[in-house]
């Protein structure tokens, strides 16, 4: 699935529920760099190492003036329970109409198995103080993942 959004375009704005309650939105952003990573679903093997790795980089990416936030589409309760378990430390966000997931281009048909299904294609975005976007990471490859992009957002 190709993304729609490319380096230097205006980030899609978004407001979305939140993992403990209330809403997050990139206008929260605004000033400072923002790590934003759409993961397919909450408590699957892949998605917690990546959840994980994301929390325990929070303070170096906080260092560099970095924000992080996690977007899947689970509701609320189930990002919550996430959070709980693997004790994550970011926050999480929560599309169940996919009308952001599709705004970013993240949001498509998969297949797995033999099956097709429409699901998140792991994707990550460095986004600018200025709002634009600075990178891109298609298709994400959980291993040293977390670590790529903290390079990324000192260097930035």
């Amino acid at each position: 699935m190709p993304l729609k959004l490319r380096e230097g375009d205006p980030a899609p704005p978004f407001r979305l529920p939140r993992d403990g309650g209330g809403e997050v939105s990139l206008a929260d952003f605004r000033g400072r760099k923002l790590v934003l990573y759409f993961y397919p679903k909450a408590d699957t093997p892949g998605c917690t190492r990546e959840a994980q790795a994301f929390s325990a980089q929070r303070d170096a990416f906080a260092a560099v003036g970095t924000d992080i936030l996690g977007v899947s589409a689970d509701p609320v309760k189930k990002q919550n329970s996430f959070r709980d378990k693997h004790g994550l430390t970011i926050p999480l966000a929560s599309d169940e109409t996919h009308a952001m997931l599709e705004a970013y281009g993240v949001w498509g048909e998969k297949s797995m198995y033999g099956r097709t299904f429409m699901g998140i294609t792991r994707t990550t975005l460095l986004i600018g103080p200025d709002g634009r976007i600075a990178r891109i990471w298609p298709a994400v490859k959980v291993d040293g993942h977390a670590d790529e992009v903290l390079a990324a957002a000192t260097a930035l």
